[in-house]
């Protein structure tokens, strides 16, 4: 399981998601995002070398689903992908990319869905995240294509949804909620 550092990022995740959010066409908000930490889930890299986040930050009123990887290095053909790069006070310079892009977290949330990664909580180390849930249907095909579900709201899986992640966020005024996060 993966180790969480309790240091510093310089800049913070949110601070290169409030620059990053406005950029993109699912965003819903003005040319200024203030995203807050609403919720989440980790994944292990087998090999150990590449961070995997699930972040559901809110802004406002509505929340976003934002994938996240870590790497020590950039990951090359991402460039697209790039959200920012921070300074890390144990592991230093990380590149931080929208995860949907990287292969690793590719291979990891399908290896979720079919039984073989376990959910990690956010911010502890060593710790399984009992409120995350995939499911996978027996006619799903073998190739999965993955679809994150960038601006989640509450509610209950779709009846013709091949295969989910669900996970559950705090809304502003404190309300816990759970929806998809992932669909096949």
């Amino acid at each position: 399981m993966a180790v969480v550092h309790h240091t510093t990022l310089t800049p913070t995740k949110l601070e290169l998601l409030a620059a990053w959010l406005p950029r993109q066409p699912w965003y819903l908000g003005g040319a200024a995002a203030d995203p807050q930490k609403a919720g989440g889930f980790r994944l292990d890299d087998p090999e150990g070398e590449v961070g995997i986040e699930f972040m559901v930050v809110t802004d406002g009123p509505v929340a976003y689903h934002v994938p996240m990887t870590y790497r020590g290095a950039p990951l090359e053909g991402a460039e697209h992908a790039l959200i920012g790069t921070t300074e890390h006070g144990v592991l230093g310079t990380r590149w931080i990319y929208d995860g949907i892009h990287d292969p690793v977290l590719q291979a990891q949330l399908t290896a979720l869905l079919r039984g073989g990664a376990v959910p990690q909580a956010q911010s502890e180390s060593d710790t399984v995240d009992p409120t995350v849930a995939s499911a996978l249907a027996e006619e799903a095909p073998a190739e999965l294509t993955l679809a994150v579900v960038r601006v989640p709201t509450p509610g209950e899986v779709p009846a013709d949804a091949l295969g989910t992640v669900t996970g559950g966020w705090t809304l502003p005024d404190g309300t816990a909620v759970r929806g998809v996060l992932v669909r096949v």
